[in-house]
């Protein structure tokens, strides 16, 4: 009797060591601390890469895929004419502090984005709303002042989701949204914590806790997901570590692509910037293959204007500025600028960023221009750079997808401005017809392309780094997103 109870309970202990064994948290490795977890109130990918999908959702969203799936919005209709969207949303969603989600949600989260003191990055996402009415509750019908194509795509940005009133004042430090997981803690420096919501209206997600740990250190990155003190590493700073991994059974690379358009940015309105010659010589200037093997190791994909090739009408201008040293003399010369020119090149965190400047610095010595780098932090480059547009040049990827309405704004920390360009992306968002839209985005990047407001580099390739036993990690980036809906382990 007492060796059957002794097996029996043996039995019991190997039952609950299994279950206690079953790993159902992950540690996701991030690069960038976002500066507020609100993406309705800072323009920092990071932002998003924390909360989209996993504590905000919007009417829709975008998948893995870059399509446009149903989100709070089950299903919506569209009016002949483009004009009007009948979204019907989904019952029964409740906020993470309780807040029911109807229509009068809706009626306030794009009123508060299109106001006068809105604080949202992509504020004109929705200036064509001409209004939002009720019905119902259940129902939310969207007027537009002008047909635009990208609507619906534009409603699934993170800058789109939807925001309780009792929480958009607290939202930069206690986000509350509608979505899987809900935020836990914040521990600045280190890492942000987030975990299962139990009443989530949908499916439940595998996973009961994530913790974004934030490294900006390559060498660093790269002992933390080796020790296993992180589980994935989605955009991983060490490039030249990556065939490593690649040897080890026990991790996964996944190389895919993002909406990463770096640029040398170029402060358009600071001499010499504002003479179109001197950013073609600069364009000339930079071998673009040779830059991606200096600071990618390889990963990335030329461009010639401020589209990556896997967008819709994607044309390729990777040919119009050819490294050519000579030619960017030449056009230096007749710009008035003479050897020893200096320029200052801020640089922030990033790899591409950091390594990228000291290989382009290197580049333009050869041209008579000296770069004097300047490494700064995030934060600092949040300020200075894209808020007081108090720069010469700068290295930034812009990782929103499809973003060519960034040139035609009237104000933006690049400070480019073209009547003619403004006109084009005018009939661009108007147009209806697909074969016009196509026609007017190859426009749109070959005006890019001739003014040369910005260095077009490369796409940012995402090249990320994980347990081999995690599954469901999106292989491509086509907006910021680690979303941890559908990650699990495997059994």
């Amino acid at each position: 009797m007492t060796k059957l109870l002794a097996v029996a309970l043996a039995g019991t202990l190997l039952i609950g060591a299994g279950v206690a064994n079953a790993k159902d948290t992950i540690t996701v490795g991030m690069v960038l601390e976002p500066p507020g977890l609100d993406p309705t109130a800072g323009a920092a990918s990071a932002i998003r890469e924390v909360t989209y999908a996993n504590i905000y959702e919007g009417l829709t969203r975008i998948d893995a895929k870059g399509e446009v799936q149903a989100g709070l919005a089950e299903s919506w209709k569209i009016s002949p004419d483009g004009l009007t969207y009948t979204f019907k949303l989904i019952h029964g969603v409740k906020f993470h502090d309780g807040t029911p989600f109807d229509c009068s949600i809706v009626q306030f989260s794009y009123g508060r984005a299109v106001a006068a003191d809105s604080t949202n990055a992509q504020k004109q996402l929705f200036e064509p709303i001409a209004s939002t009415d009720c019905p119902d509750a259940s129902t939310a019908v969207i007027k537009l002042k002008r047909p635009t194509a990208l609507f619906l795509f534009d409603m699934g940005w993170g800058d789109a989701v939807m925001l309780s009133p009792k929480s958009v004042a607290t939202n930069k430090t206690n986000p509350v949204g509608t979505g899987p997981f809900k935020f836990k803690q914040w521990i600045p420096g280190d890492r942000v914590e987030l975990e299962r919501n139990p009443e989530y209206w949908g499916a439940q997600p595998k996973l009961a806790a994530v913790t974004f740990k934030f490294v900006a250190d390559p060498s660093s990155a790269t002992a933390a997901v080796l020790a296993g003190d992180i589980d994935a590493f989605p955009l991983f700073p060490a490039p030249e570590a990556i065939d490593q991994f690649k040897a080890n059974a026990n991790f996964a690379v996944h190389t895919g692509t993002t909406e990463g358009k770096t640029i040398l940015a170029l402060n358009n309105t600071r001499k010499p910037f504002d003479d179109v010659r001197v950013r073609q010589a600069l364009a000339y200037a930079i071998d673009r293959k040779a830059l991606i093997e200096g600071a990618q190791s390889g990963y990335g994909a030329p461009i010639g204007s401020h589209y990556t090739p896997g967008d819709p009408g994607y044309i390729d201008l990777t040919g119009v500025y050819p490294y050519n040293p000579a030619k960017a003399k030449e056009l230096l010369a007749a710009a008035g600028i003479k050897p020893g020119f200096t320029i200052t090149l801020q640089l922030p965190p990033p790899t591409y960023a950091r390594r990228g400047g000291e290989v382009i610095a290197a580049m333009l010595e050869q041209v008579g221009i000296t770069a004097k780098l300047v490494p700064i932090e995030w934060g600092q480059w949040l300020d200075q750079v894209f808020t007081r547009t108090d720069f010469d040049a700068t290295i930034i990827s812009h990782t929103e997808a499809r973003d060519l309405d960034i040139y035609a704004r009237d104000k933006y920390y690049f400070n480019y401005s073209s009547a003619e360009y403004k006109a084009l992306y005018k009939k661009f968002v108007e147009a209806t017809d697909p074969v016009t839209q196509t026609a007017l985005v190859a426009a749109l990047q070959t005006k890019l392309s001739q003014d040369e407001p910005n260095v077009f580099l490369f796409a940012l390739a995402k090249v990320g780094v994980a347990n081999a036993k995690l599954k469901g990690l999106w292989d491509n980036d086509p907006v910021p997103a680690n979303d941890m809906t559908g990650v699990s382990w495997a059994e």
